[in-house]
């Protein structure tokens, strides 16, 4: 289970519930601060403080005193009726560059944004800023902005899907360079032919199909910035050419003697350990020196799992923008997936984010919704559901045989991290409930009185929990 990461200061009780709701919808775990009695590393680690309706400054204070070491991070969510905006919101408030403005009523895609620091800013350009608040990802956006000012070239180094070419988007939008284009090039997916004519451009009759004059990616990209993706993909010979061209910044189209100069700048990304490929003599030596003059390494997903929540709400914030559906993960999924390894890294999440909002609009994603790997260890709730249904009913044929040696004792077992008890109880109940609809084929009434509750009781529940299927009254 994830660490209290938002301080909620709300002392009207209806806005402090809308404001929790839509932070847990944003994958967030917020604590109201009257609620907040002591604060410890093993189970807070804040992110963010949020300051509405104040009625006691005293009480306020005392609460927002909780923050510790964090004030000096966290960024600061001021409803815009707020009484402490004079307080917090001047120019000689520490907390002035770290202010986020909430309006009412709340719009998720608004506080989303807020969170991430991406409020506009009319004072100056806003920075593409990658996404995530851990140790990791605050060192790579630190080093995004250090090197970006500059022409150096950079060699952004890291698994497959782990946001290599956001990373040169970034230093590109960051740099004075960022009105010229932005060209990108996969080294590994072009045949090694077509290489040389992709990078350089060609004449008209150089070869066989050379029908026109066209330009190049170094062309292309004059006054901008040229990525090159996969570079430890490339081919010896075309090494060689770019090296030429690194060097001295002239380049011939494929049939011409004519030489051209060129202003770009060079970013490159691999997955592939370069060193190795060195040592292998798949690699040049000397492009690796010339290419890594600013080597940035991305990290996995893995070594920065508690920006899952952040992660998730921009992936939603992509698909509204495409009209499919938000995805909602209950407190149960979220922990099951910091558990799975990602070998896909944010690519393989994003994938996921959007398969889920396919088969589960406006419904709030449970453990068992998960496709099977990425539920781990953790106790599946339509183990539980139909374990308890089939104890409920007699009818043993409800549990696959599988599930039939699961002893009893196992279904009330703490896990040795233990659980949010109101998130496992609310799994039961939708696992339960959907075992019922199955065995009575998606009739309510007969479901209702399978679980021994009132017709009307079960239809509120199908509404509290986004079931909404075809169902026969």
């Amino acid at each position: 289970m994830g660490k209290f990461d938002v301080l909620v200061i709300e002392s009207d009780h209806r806005r402090a519930e809308s404001v929790i709701s839509a932070l847990e919808f944003l994958g967030y775990r917020p604590q109201r601060g009257d609620e907040c009695a002591t604060v410890d590393e093993s189970t807070h680690a804040w992110r963010a403080v949020y300051v509405g309706t104040v009625r006691d400054d005293a009480e306020a204070e005392q609460q927002f005193a909780q923050l510790g070491g964090a004030a000096a991070h966290a960024m600061v969510l001021l409803a815009t009726d707020s009484e402490w905006i004079a307080r917090l919101g001047t120019d000689a408030s520490p907390f002035s560059a770290r202010i986020g403005m909430v309006e009412f009523p709340l719009r998720y895609e608004q506080l989303s944004e807020v969170l991430r620091g991406q409020a506009p800013a009319p004072s100056r350009r806003p920075e593409l800023r990658l996404v995530g608040s851990s140790a990791p990802m605050s060192r790579v956006n630190a080093l995004v902005r250090q090197v970006a000012p500059f022409d150096s070239s950079v060699l952004v180094l890291g698994e497959s899907g782990t946001g290599k070419e956001m990373v040169a988007r970034a230093i590109h939008d960051c740099s004075s360079r960022r009105d010229k284009p932005f060209v990108a090039i996969n080294c590994g997916a072009i045949p090694a032919e077509l290489l040389e004519s992709e990078l350089f451009g060609h004449e008209k009759g150089a070869f066989t199909g050379a029908i026109a004059t066209r330009k190049g990616r170094f062309e292309l990209a004059e006054g901008g910035t040229l990525f090159l993706d996969e570079i430890g993909d490339m081919p010896l010979p075309m090494q060689v050419k770019l090296l030429r061209v690194l060097q001295e910044r002239v380049f011939e189209r494929v049939g011409s003697n004519r030489t051209q100069r060129c202003d770009v700048r060079i970013i490159a990304a691999t997955h592939r350990n370069l060193e190795a490929a060195i040592a292998n003599g798949h690699f040049r030596e000397d492009l690796y020196y010339r290419l890594s003059v600013f080597p940035l390494e991305m990290p996995a997903l893995r070594e920065h799992l508690e920006d899952l929540p952040e992660l998730v709400a921009e992936f939603n914030q992509r698909l509204s923008r495409r009209g499919l559906a938000n995805v909602r993960f209950s407190a149960g999924a979220m922990h099951a997936l910091h558990g799975y390894g990602w070998p896909g890294n944010v690519r393989e999440l994003c994938n996921l984010v959007e398969r889920l909002s396919i088969l589960y609009p406006h419904a709030e994603v449970r453990v068992s919704d998960l496709p099977e790997k990425y539920r781990g260890q953790q106790v599946i709730e339509e183990v539980r559901g139909t374990a308890l249904l089939s104890l409920m009913t007699g009818q043993s044929s409800v549990m696959p045989e599988p599930m039939a040696v699961v002893p009893t004792d196992s279904l009330v077992m703490l896990p040795e991290g233990g659980l949010d008890l109101k998130d496992h109880l609310a799994d039961i109940e939708v696992g339960l409930i959907r075992q019922a609809l199955d065995v009575t084929g998606g009739v309510v009434a007969h479901a209702a009185k399978l679980l021994r509750m009132q017709r009307t009781t079960l239809v509120e529940k199908l509404r509290k929990y986004g079931l909404q299927p075809s169902l026969q009254a």
